[in-house]
């Protein structure tokens, strides 16, 4: 049985959780400023590809690698969202990060998912074939 929390204190496990809320609120914040016409195109590279990572699918180190498999999700990501972040504008940032506190209340849509997995077969496919004419030449 666990023991009670005193009133105003906040325990680990529910910061845990409000943190991986902020930095799923995060992602989605960059992938709506690599969209946006206002951001600085390094911004909005760099953005793209810390949002594409983290809602990929496939990691740089597969989850079931022990220990250094969720290394990615909890050292990379926030890593590259930071940097990210002090690339954009505050004031903008704000607005994406509302805009994303909005579009996430929304219903899900497996069409992104179902996106994202063919980006990454199609990148699976030309990687194989430029590999395969590299060896057979």
């Amino acid at each position: 049985m666990t023991a009670p929390v005193e009133a105003g204190r906040v325990t680990m496990l529910e910061r845990a959780k409000l943190w991986a809320r902020e930095i799923k609120r995060d992602v989605l914040a960059l992938w709506i400023a690599a969209r946006d016409p206002r951001v600085p195109w390094y911004a909005k590279a760099l953005a793209m590809a810390v949002a594409a990572y983290a809602l990929s699918p496939i990691d740089l180190i597969p989850d079931f690698v022990p220990v250094f498999g969720y290394l990615d999700d909890l050292v990379i990501v926030p890593l590259g969202i930071l940097l990210v972040v002090a690339l954009i504008p505050s004031a903008l940032m704000a607005e994406f990060r509302q805009q994303a506190a909005t579009l996430a209340a929304k219903p899900r849509s497996t069409i992104a998912a179902a996106v994202i997995v063919l980006i990454w077969i199609a990148a699976m496919i030309l990687v194989g074939w430029w590999f395969w004419r590299w060896w057979t030449s």
